[in-house]
């Protein structure tokens, strides 16, 4: 599942001119596309937890035991792609590009600070959408 999206995502061609106007200019009338904001945040994601996944492979068995359980966890991993879940929370939700720019300081931040956490397939979908919930909080009720 993640080595697949994970190879489409290594294609994607950014644009800094079309970043820069799903950033300022984006609108809903106006746009029927997902902006490019969304694919670069999961590509993004998806290196993070490629680079996880190279750590635990890598790792010890104890260690990667540690690294791979934790509270923010879910059960079983989610039958969806980070980029399909991505746009489904902006096709519904209609949160603002920049709000995704904001979420993904949040979960660069927060990895930062707790170094022991680790983005992997069971927690990514929970903390995509704490963030983007908390960033939207932020951005659009300024």
């Amino acid at each position: 599942m993640a080595s697949s999206s994970a190879s489409s995502s290594c294609s994607l061609a950014i644009s800094p001119r079309k970043l820069r106007y799903d950033l300022y200019s984006y609108s809903y009338k106006e746009d029927s596309n997902t902006p490019l904001v969304i694919n670069v945040l999961a590509s993004l994601i998806e290196r993070s937890m490629a680079r996880t996944q190279r750590i635990v492979k890598n790792c010890s068995s104890a260690l990667s035991k540690a690294i791979s359980t934790n509270i923010f966890d879910c059960r079983e991993i989610p039958d969806m792609t980070i980029q399909s879940y991505l746009e489904r929370i902006f096709r519904y939700t209609r949160a603002g590009p920049s709000v995704y720019v904001v979420a993904y300081v949040y979960i660069d931040r927060f990895c930062q600070n707790n170094s022991g956490f680790r983005i992997n397939a069971r927690n990514v979908h929970r903390l995509l959408i704490t963030t983007i919930m908390v960033a939207s909080k932020y951005v659009e009720d300024m």
